[in-house]
C-alpha cells in the first residue's frame, strides 16, 4: 500500500460522502433544527427547573444554554454517527460496500476511511450549529473554536466507530430504525449531555452510576471543558479507549456480505 494509492483512495472516499451529504439537504437542515429546538425551546423550562449554578469548567455563573451546547454539539455527532449506519447497511444491501472492498487496499484501512470521512462531514454541521448558537448568547472563547477541534474529531470518530459497529449487526434496513432508537437515546439521555452529573446523583444512584460507565458522558466532559480551552485528562483517555475497542470489533467483525434479504 503506497502513500498515494492511500491517499486517493480517502479522497475517492471522502468525495463520495460529502456528495451524498450535499444531496441530502434534509440531513443538514435535520442536524441543526434538532439541537436548535433543544437549546432555544427546551432550555427554557429546563433552567427554570435547574436554575444557574456553579458549574464545571466555568467556576462561574453560566445560563442553561451555555451548559447544553457541548452535548448538543456531541447530539449532532451521535445523530451523524448513527446515519454513518444506516448508509453503511444501505450500500451493503445495494452491493456498493461489496465494490469498495473488493479494493486491494486493507480493509481496516477503507473502513477507517470512511469513519474518518463521517466524522469530517459531522464536523462542519458541529461549527454550523456553534455560529448559529451565538445568537442566543452562547459565546466561548474565540480560541475555544480551535481548542475544540481535537476533541470534536475524537468524539465523531468514537461515534463513527460506534456507527460501523452497530451496521455489522443490523442485517435488514427495516431493523435499523428500532437498533437506532435503542441506541441513540439512552446513550443522550443518560449522560451529562443536558444535567450536571451532580443533579444526576442528586436524584438517583443508579442512575449517576449508569452515566459514569456511558462513554457518551465523558465525550460530553471532553467537549465541554476543551471548548473553554481546558483539558479533561480522564474524559480524554475514556473517549479514546472506547473509539479503539469499537473500532476493533467493528472491522473484524464487518462482512460486506452479511444482509440482504435472503
Amino acid at each position: 500500500m503506497t502513500l498515494s494509492s492511500s491517499w486517493h483512495c480517502f479522497k475517492g472516499i471522502l468525495v463520495r460522502e460529502f456528495l451524498r451529504f450535499v444531496q441530502q439537504r434534509s440531513r443538514f437542515l435535520s442536524a441543526l433544527i434538532r439541537p436548535l429546538l433543544w437549546l432555544i425551546v427546551f432550555a427554557a423550562g429546563f433552567r427554570a427547573a435547574l436554575g444557574i449554578a456553579i458549574i464545571e469548567p466555568y467556576e462561574t455563573y453560566i445560563t442553561y444554554e451555555v451548559y447544553i451546547a457541548p452535548g448538543l454539539c456531541c447530539m449532532i455527532l451521535l445523530f451523524n454517527g448513527m446515519q454513518s449506519s444506516l448508509s453503511m447497511v444501505y450500500d451493503r444491501e445495494m452491493g456498493s460496500m461489496r465494490v469498495l472492498l473488493m479494493s486491494p487496499l486493507p480493509r481496516p484501512y477503507l473502513l477507517l476511511c470512511k469513519m474518518v470521512a463521517t466524522a469530517l462531514i459531522s464536523l462542519t454541521q458541529v461549527y454550523a450549529f456553534l455560529l448559529i448558537a451565538l445568537t442566543v448568547e452562547v459565546q466561548p472563547p474565540l480560541i475555544g473554536y480551535l481548542t475544540v477541534l481535537p476533541a470534536l474529531m475524537l468524539v465523531a470518530l468514537m461515534l463513527s466507530s460506534l456507527g460501523l459497529l452497530l451496521s455489522t449487526r443490523i442485517k435488514q434496513l427495516e431493523n435499523f430504525a428500532g437498533v437506532m432508537n435503542f441506541v441513540i437515546f439512552p446513550m443522550f439521555f443518560l449522560s451529562s449531555a443536558l444535567y450536571p452529573l451532580w443533579k444526576m446523583q442528586e436524584a438517583s444512584e443508579w442512575l449517576y452510576w449508569l452515566c459514569q460507565v456511558n462513554p457518551f458522558t465523558h465525550a460530553v466532559e471532553l467537549v465541554r471543558y476543551a471548548l473553554y480551552m481546558q483539558l479533561n485528562t480522564d474524559a480524554m483517555m475514556i473517549t479514546a479507549g472506547a473509539t479503539l475497542v469499537f473500532s476493533a470489533v467493528a472491522v473484524t467483525g464487518f462482512s460486506p456480505q452479511k444482509g440482504g434479504r435472503g
